[in-house]
């Protein structure tokens, strides 16, 4: 099975361990952008993943590539040009201190990319599925463009399409409204991961529980087979429960819910969940099965430093079983 996942990659600097901006002289270095991370983390499960994106060309752009190639995510159709490597800083909390994230990704080389740039045909060709967030359309109207030619072309080849409509209002600079974009985007979507609030804030369609919003969506955008939310309640920074729920028209499936303590590092942990989830979908004739692989892959995500989930399939079953002892392996 392929997968095919669009949208930009940032170096992420970090001070040392649980350290503060303000006393560190050294950043640690990892790649990262929300779609690529369900890439690497489906190439860890044994599939196909193929990443296209835009990188400034030059070494860290070169960089960024050899990264996603590290972890058999195939870089084959990722361009470069003029531009700039988007960054963000992240400052890990820990007990009641809590994590904080600047970014600085204002005019880089993916928010430049054009649709004429991408030729999704040949790319989609034989696809099992095809994955976006709701960030790569937030960077530019290029973006926007450029995706909505992917889904139009995965839709005409039977594909199939999830969105996470992740939705951050200060990357919506370039004179558009989520309002004017997002809908042609999720018109073409199989499953979207969305709260009803959020479903609220970007469509219009409203519901009480999450079963009602669920229904009204997929009365709205009637291509959408499945909904999906998780849900999380922190502690602490260090220490979180995690759970998650599956929509399929009809009925809710609930995962049971994971403690987290201690967190190594909860970045990519949804994404570490929609690539455990789009396994399932497309691995096992079973949406509970499917739903407790997806929470389970995100909760041992939070054990791994850096933005992606190196975890094995082999891994995710032991945890989706209910065997969390840790028990040392030989």
């Amino acid at each position: 099975m392929k997968i095919v996942t669009f949208g930009e990659v940032m170096l992420r600097l970090s001070p040392p361990g649980v350290e503060r901006f303000a006393q560190t002289d050294t950043l640690g270095m990892h790649f990262g952008g929300t779609e690529a991370n369900v890439a690497v983390s489906l190439a860890q499960f044994g599939l196909q993943a193929a990443h296209v994106t835009r990188f400034p060309d030059h070494a860290l752009g070169r960089a960024a590539s050899g990264y996603l190639r590290r972890y058999a995510v195939s870089t084959e159709h990722i361009r470069y040009g003029d531009g700039r490597l988007g960054l963000y800083f992240l400052e890990t909390g820990a007990g009641s201190r809590a994590s904080q994230i600047i970014y600085d990704r204002v005019d880089s080389a993916f928010a430049r990319i054009r649709p004429d740039e991408i030729d999704w045909e040949p790319i989609l060709t034989g696809a099992s599925w095809f994955h976006w967030t709701g960030i790569t359309p937030a960077l530019s109207q290029g973006a926007a463009d450029c995706l909505l030619a992917g889904i139009q072309t995965a839709n005409r080849l039977d594909v199939p399409v999830s969105a996470d409509i992740v939705y951050r209002s200060n990357l919506w600079q370039y004179g558009r409204t989520p309002r004017e974009i997002m809908p042609a985007l999720t018109e073409g979507c199989t499953l979207v991961l969305g709260s009803k609030n959020l479903f609220s804030e970007l469509y219009g369609v409203v519901g009480s529980t999450f079963q009602e919003s669920g229904r009204a969506l997929m009365k709205h955008f009637p291509n959408v087979r499945y909904i999906t939310d998780t849900k999380r309640r922190s502690v602490s920074a260090s220490h979180n429960q995690l759970s998650a729920k599956l929509f399929d028209g009809q009925d809710v499936y609930k995962s049971r819910i994971y403690d987290i303590n201690p967190i190594t590092d909860r970045i990519g942990t949804g994404d570490a969940y929609v690539a455990g989830l789009i396994y399932g979908l497309l691995t096992f004739n079973d949406l509970q099965r499917a739903i407790e692989f997806g929470a389970a892959a995100s909760a041992l995500k939070h054990t791994i430093p850096g933005d992606v989930n190196l975890a094995t399939v082999a891994e995710v079953d032991t945890l989706a079983n209910g065997d969390s002892s840790g028990k040392l392996k030989r």
